[in-house]
């Protein structure tokens, strides 16, 4: 099974920037749906963006156009560039990746991002 290994959190101010990098332990991540997560202090999971196997992305309405999700699946790495960063952009950022037939996948640890205003 593929696990995933969330890296690159840390505070920022707000306006700017970070990466996130989802590495893939154990197989490749060729095959699976990887998508961003994040969630925050009494506030449920949501989805930030997601990437298909085709290259095909999806963003929830909060961060398009400031985020970026791209892969590489030789290099085994799904990355989230995050331009622009809000305070509200403060959570656990969780890398999930899933074979598309399916609606649960695999949960990276998550690493914390913290925009201060």
């Amino acid at each position: 099974q593929v696990q995933p290994v969330e890296s690159g959190g840390g505070l920022v101010q707000t306006g700017g920037s970070l990466r996130l990098s989802c590495t893939a332990s154990g197989r490749t991540f060729r095959g699976y749906v990887v998508g961003w997560y994040r969630q925050a202090p009494e506030k449920q999971r949501e989805l930030v963006a997601v990437i298909f196997d085709g290259g095909n992305t999806n963003y929830a309405d909060s961060v398009k156009g400031r985020f970026t999700i791209s892969r590489d699946n030789v290099k085994n790495a799904v990355w989230l560039q995050m331009n622009n960063l809000k305070p509200e952009d403060t959570a656990v950022y969780y890398c999930n990746a899933r074979r598309p037939v399916l609606s649960t996948g695999y949960w990276g640890q998550g690493t914390q991002v913290t925009v201060s205003s």
